[in-house]
């Protein structure tokens, strides 16, 4: 069984079997044709409904589709998730960063985040110039912003932290 989570909003459990799908235990039927590489025809309850799978990330296990033009996020939970949350394992996958390091001597050109701030994974922090060349230091997890030990104009050395999260 499979919980899947649409729009972060309506929540189902979701069952394939030999003699159809389960949703929230009710059976239902439905008529699947593919029409395109990312594109099926869906015909449920007399229905048609055209979907397009928009985005697809396997390793999040989040995908965005299209339902006639309406565009849907869903995040879906295998068993395997379900049991490491039943045994309270499911916060281990999370990669909680304390602090970041400078990766190479350099010259801080700009201190893009503040004290304070709320910051998610993929967010610009700094820019970092080394070797003349411009780096731009990203987030690599959600957090906030504890302290930022450094500022515009300062040269740093390789691994001296940079900014702390709480």
């Amino acid at each position: 069984m499979h919980k899947v989570k649409v729009n972060n909003k309506f929540l189902f459990d979701i069952d394939a079997q030999d003699s159809g799908l389960l949703i929230n235990g009710k059976s239902i039927a439905i008529d699947t044709s593919q029409v395109g590489l990312n594109s099926t025809n869906v015909i449920y309850e007399h229905k048609s409904y055209n979907t397009e799978l928009v985005e697809l990330n396997k390793a999040e296990k989040l995908c965005i589709i299209k339902v006639n033009g309406n565009t849907y996020k869903i995040q879906v939970e295998d068993q395997f998730d379900q049991l490491l949350k039943q045994l309270g394992l499911d916060n281990l996958a999370t990669n909680k960063v304390a602090e970041i390091k400078a990766p190479m001597p350099g010259l801080v050109l700009n201190v893009i985040v503040k004290e304070g701030a709320e910051i998610k994974k993929g967010d610009n922090l700094l820019v970092l110039e080394a070797m003349k060349m411009e780096n731009i230091l990203k987030s690599s997890t959600d957090g906030i912003v504890k302290k930022v030990l450094i500022k515009q104009g300062d040269k740093v050395e390789k691994n001296q932290i940079l900014i702390q999260f709480k």
